[in-house]
């Protein structure tokens, strides 16, 4: 059809072909455009003026996009906050609530507002909506838990807190905490309140040794280990150096027996052909549980040597080089039976010695410094040379320390200590057996 146009309305299809028609068309377009545009430009107002801190600019803000929820928010909150008026500021999170009720933060202010007002019931209504309209986020589910420790209403308090741990990765020492001053009680805390998350268990193991709370620490390893979850090495050597200052010799034992698979550490299990853990320094030295423990020392330098070892491909370097030496800062913590013999051996290397007396290995009761054993000067060998011993424990002996110490101490020394393939196992009779 030429020189026609047409469109589509309601009333069915309307032909333009007159000029003013066309204009007409054309009008109510830019009509619809510019308000289009005045309301793009009122709400881009809206919003810059809502980046500004100020009353001023956040009524602005409220009065140029009055349906934006937000923007009564934050209206309110400046009332609240900075002006401490907490009466604009209900109005203000009245207003917001009305837009958009199902924001739990709004909720929350509003709850906060209450609370400033001393009224109780209506905190604690808003905390219910709060928790109804998002009941997973942990800020909201620490407000109710406090709010409801401060009503005595302690069973829901607790309920919240595990809202908090099974949700937030840094509050649950502080919910922990919460609620073992509520319900000191692991059984109970462990059944009904902490969730089955090793980070959060180990975070109850920590607060429960800051406590000395032994038995209770002890339940909630054991509901660690059953989650069969990975583990931190950290926590393990936190728990047993607890264990070994509360003289829990066998616990400790156990705990290092029962983590190492879960921590990634299976290498480091002791067995009956050798108690000690990395007797080459084969292995990465962990400084912690009962792999080797090292301690910086004055003018001692340790190291693994992976050019000059007796067995396996390293053993351990110790540069002597300075004065008033008495440990060269290397040592092991052995768990034993008491009334048992042990064989003990090790091979050393020993270049450019210098100084009276040298190095020596030594083996003593880790609670009552007895000494068990005590090597000859590790000198004057520039050959892997061995050294064994056997000696009984006495029969409260539960934990030896092996060293390496300076004697005479405190005399200077300089020159190389290595020492590699170290053994300590059970003696065993002459029929053979144990």
């Amino acid at each position: 059809m030429a020189g026609a146009f047409s469109f589509l309305s309601r009333g069915g299809r309307i032909a333009l072909d007159s000029r003013a028609r066309k204009l007409t068309l054309l009008g109510l377009v830019l009509l619809l455009s510019l308000a289009y545009g005045a309301i793009s430009i009122r709400i881009c107002v809206a919003a810059y003026a809502s980046a500004k801190p100020d009353l001023a600019s956040l009524q602005s803000a409220v009065r140029l996009d009055p349906g934006n929820a937000q923007y009564q928010h934050q209206l309110g909150r400046f009332y609240f906050l900075v002006r401490q008026d907490a009466t604009s500021a209900l109005r203000a999170y009245q207003s917001a609530l009305q837009l958009n009720p199902h924001a739990a933060q709004y909720w929350l202010s509003l709850a906060a507002v209450y609370s400033f007002l001393d009224q109780s019931e209506l905190q604690k209504q808003a905390l219910q909506r709060a928790i109804q309209a998002d009941p997973r986020t942990p800020d909201v589910a620490w407000d109710a838990a406090n709010f409801f420790l401060v009503r005595g209403e302690n069973d829901a308090a607790l309920r919240e807190f595990r809202v908090v741990m099974e949700s937030d990765p840094y509050l649950p020492p502080a919910a922990l905490a919460q609620c073992w001053r509520v319900r000191p009680d692991a059984d109970a805390l462990l059944r009904d309140i902490v969730p089955p998350s090793a980070a959060v268990h180990e975070a109850f193991l920590e607060l429960l040794l800051s406590r000395k709370e032994t038995i209770a620490a002890a339940k909630v390893w054991a509901h660690l280990i059953e989650l069969r979850q990975p583990m931190e090495p950290r926590q393990t050597f936190e728990y047993i150096h607890y264990l070994i200052e509360q003289q829990q010799v066998e616990q400790a034992r156990r705990v290092w027996q029962q983590a190492a698979p879960l921590s990634g550490l299976s290498a480091y299990i002791p067995s009956s052909d050798n108690l000690v853990v990395n007797p080459d320094f084969s292995l990465e030295v962990l400084n912690g549980g009962f792999d080797w423990l090292y301690q910086k020392q004055p003018d001692v330098t340790l190291a693994l040597d992976p050019t000059d070892y007796h067995g396996g491909h390293r053993s351990l370097a110790i540069q002597f080089d300075g004065q008033a030496v008495s440990d060269a800062g290397i040592r092991q913590l052995i768990p034993v039976q008491p009334n048992t013999t042990y064989d003990f051996s090790a091979y050393f290397k020993a270049t450019d010695m210098q100084g009276s007396g040298g190095p020596r290995f030594a083996i003593q009761d880790f609670y009552t410094e007895k000494e068990y054993f005590t090597s000859d000067d590790l000198k004057d060998a520039d050959f892997w040379k061995p050294v064994s011993a056997q000696f009984t424990t006495g029969p409260e002996t539960t934990l030896l320390l092996l060293h390496i110490e300076r004697f005479p101490q405190g005399s200077p020394i300089r020159g190389q200590l290595g020492v590699d393939d170290i053994r300590l196992v059970q003696a065993r009779s002459l029929a053979g057996e144990p």
